[in-house]
Order: structure tokens, then sequence, then C-alpha cells
């Protein structure tokens, strides 16, 4: 029973309201001695919780003599918990963002690779409506069940498979040199955007950044298409592309990368 007063203690009762209100669901409709007797505290407690709780309209007394006490049902007390919470969560939702001018949604940084997969299962989890990814085969896996949970929801997967990794789940996109890329950039790299506003992209072995900043939310997903359109592209056209831009687009990088820089980029 106390998991349970611990509980009616987290929506504003104190200890002394909820052992009275708990005593009163076992026995109704009782008077301020009875309900002392039950629920194993003095008297004067009682009525003093008695007197809150019907202030609140969770309990109800009659008029006669002696007094005697009624509780509302757990159900009415459950709901009203719940319209109490909605109604300040949409209060919050509405004012919170007002209090900042122009305020944008903040950007996080997340260290380590297990706490960048766990927060890539709570945003796949999550997702409704779309999903864009790009990830590393040996990374895939470590969440292809959640995928396969929001595949069958009917999340609109989209994937680029660095390694040409296989999935069933989604339009999948295979993207070679991955050994490369990871060599060029000093780790796998992950990009992820959910439901269009949720996005968690960066170096996956380190360190990976996690928002749902709107602009950002954008460039995720313009990056992502159009790695989705040139590969397919170059599947459909792979030797007229050889052709024109060399092997790897070894002449398209000469023409738009910066020779004078250090900066590596695939």
């Amino acid at each position: 029973m106390n998991d349970i007063v611990e509980k009616l203690k987290e929506f504003g009762f104190n200890s002394y309201e909820a052992k009275v209100y708990i005593a009163l669901l076992k026995k109704y409709p009782a008077t301020g001695y009875e309900i002392s007797q039950m629920a194993d505290i003095p008297q004067s407690r009682a009525y003093d919780a008695l007197k809150s709780l019907e202030t609140e309209s969770i309990v109800y007394s009659t008029k006669e003599k002696p007094q005697k006490y009624t509780p509302i049902s757990p159900k009415e007390l459950t709901q009203r918990f719940k319209r109490k919470i909605n109604s300040t969560i949409d209060y919050l939702e509405k004012k919170l963002p007002n209090i900042k001018e122009n305020y944008n949604e903040p950007i996080h940084y997340i260290y380590e690779y297990e706490n960048i997969i766990n927060k890539i299962k709570e945003i796949v989890n999550n997702s409704k409506i779309s999903l864009f990814l790009e990830i590393w085969a040996e990374d895939f896996r470590q969440i292809e069940k959640e995928i396969s949970k929001a595949y069958d929801r009917g999340v609109n997967i989209k994937i680029v498979a660095y390694d040409n990794f296989d999935t069933v789940y989604g339009l999948v996109y295979k993207h070679d040199g991955a050994k490369e890329i990871e060599q060029a950039m000093g780790s796998r790299l992950i990009y992820l955007l959910s439901d269009n506003e949720e996005s968690l992209f960066g170096k996956i072995e380190k360190q990976a950044i996690w928002t749902k900043n709107h602009d950002i939310a954008i460039l995720i997903k313009e990056f992502t298409v159009h790695d989705m359109y040139l590969l397919d592209v170059n599947a459909n056209f792979p030797e007229q592309l050889k052709y024109f831009y060399g092997s790897g687009f070894k002449k398209l990088k000469e023409k738009i990368l910066d020779k004078r820089t250090d900066f590596n980029i695939h």
C-alpha cells in the first residue's frame, strides 16, 4: 500500500490524505473515527485530511450525525489527474517557447557510442511518419529491431546503406566506399531525420548532435535526399557517369573541392 501512497503524493496528496482516501475506498460511507482507525492515523489528522479532500471535491460528506464520508471513484480521480496533466502540458507548450523571442530548438551534444545508439533507438521508437537514415552496416545491426518495429507501424523508411548492406525495411540506396569515407572522416557517420522534425547526425563512435531545430531538419533532409538522388542516378547510369566524372567521381571532386584545405570530405 505504501507504493500507492507515494504515487498519490506525486499528484499533490500528503501522506494523511492519501491514507484517508485509500481507507475510504475499502469502506464507505464511514465516519471520521472509522476512517482514522482504518488508515491507522490520529483522529485529528484524519479530520484535517478529510477537510482538505472535501475542499478538492475528492471526498463528499453527509449532513447527518455522525457525519459520514464517501470518496469519488478511482477512475474519476485518475481522469482528473490526466485532465490536469494534459492541461498543464498544453499550457507549457504554448507559453514556454514565448519566454524568449524568436525561440529556436536547442542543439544537444551526445557523447560515446552507446549513448548515441540509445538515442537513435529512442528517436526511431517515437517516429510516426517517416525516417531518413544514412548509416553503416555495423551500426544498423544495433538498431535493426527498432527499425523493424517502425516499419511494421507503417513508418515510411528510406536508407542510405553504407557497406552496401541489405535490409527489407523500406527503400534502400546502397553506398560503396564506406571504408575510405570512414578513414577520411575519422569515424563512421550517422544522419537521421524523424518525421521531418527530429535530427541526429555526427560521428557515431565519438560525438553526435541531436535536435528538433526546424532549420537543421531541413538541412538533413536536403543532404540525405540529394545523396539518394545521386545514388539512384549512379545505379541507373554507371558507365555514363564514370565516363564523364571518372571512377568514384574523381573529376567532379577535383572540380569542386579546394585542394588547399586539409578538410576531408567524401
